[in-house]
């Protein structure tokens, strides 16, 4: 089975998720089933097949998540030797080479990247090209307003 692979804190987000979901979202569906049932007939009352598709997303959100904790394979930045190399769970600097502008983000799990916060998931083409490489190294990479260079200015893990 393949593992997934997350940091601790992408870990704790997908639990705390799914304590919410089991605990106040799935309750308050059923809830709101019966009281849609109470309204009579089932075949044209929209509240209660509203409530029926919000419960069925619900209930794949919930297998979802226990599935990825199940094959969840934690990478614990404390634990890595090879500081001075971009990896998982890096957080990495970089210089864009013509305009100057500079650009920081984590490489974390697919689950957890949020572009807008500075986090990237490993598996995206621009993770997959630091990953591996050195403070000061080079790294093309091609976007919709052309190609772009920048260089890696520091590879952190915290």
């Amino acid at each position: 089975m393949e593992k997934t692979v997350m940091t601790l804190v992408g870990k704790r987000a997908l639990e705390k998720e799914l304590k919410k979901l089991l605990q106040v979202d799935r309750p308050q569906v059923i809830k709101d089933i019966e009281e849609a049932r109470a309204h009579g007939d089932l075949s044209e009352n929209a509240e209660y097949h509203a409530a029926k598709e919000q419960q069925g997303f619900i209930t794949g959100r919930i297998s979802e998540i226990k599935s990825k904790l199940g094959t969840a394979e934690v990478i614990n930045p404390n634990q890595i030797t090879t500081t001075e190399r971009a990896a998982f769970s890096a957080t990495v600097s970089l210089e864009n080479q013509e305009t100057g502008e500079t650009k920081i983000y984590q490489i974390v799990g697919t689950d957890e990247a949020d572009i807008n916060n500075g986090k990237i998931g490993y598996q995206s083409p621009f993770a997959r090209k630091m990953i591996g490489r050195f403070v000061g190294d080079e790294i093309e990479h091609v976007t919709p307003k052309g190609e772009q260079v920048w260089i890696i200015t520091d590879v952190v893990f915290k």
